[in-house]
């Protein structure tokens, strides 16, 4: 399984937007994408304007075809509005 981690800083004004098209994209991602294991949003505590996605897929393909996907490309285009600098993504080996 492969981790991936990503880092967003979201633009003062634009949290609950951010918010909100995460959620509905959250949802297509469960239930179209059958190599994702896990899929979640999270807000630090002490920056509000600051996130980071956890999610969790099967292998390599899943990952492609999740970047692909028409769900994922129409959340890009509306996220683009809401951040503030490009996102940051690592990827990790599960153990």
């Amino acid at each position: 399984m492969i981790c991936v981690l990503v880092k967003i800083k979201v633009k003062k004004g634009r949290q609950k937007e951010f918010e909100r098209i995460f959620k509905s994209l959250s949802k297509e991602i469960k239930e179209k994408e059958r190599g994702n294991i896990f899929y979640q949003v999270a807000k630090d505590r002490e920056n509000p304007l600051k996130y980071v996605i956890l999610e969790n897929f099967l292998d390599t393909k899943s990952i492609k075809e999740h970047s692909k996907s028409k769900h994922v490309n129409d959340a890009r285009t509306l996220f683009n509005d809401c951040l503030d600098g490009d996102p940051i993504i690592r990827h990790f080996d599960s153990l």
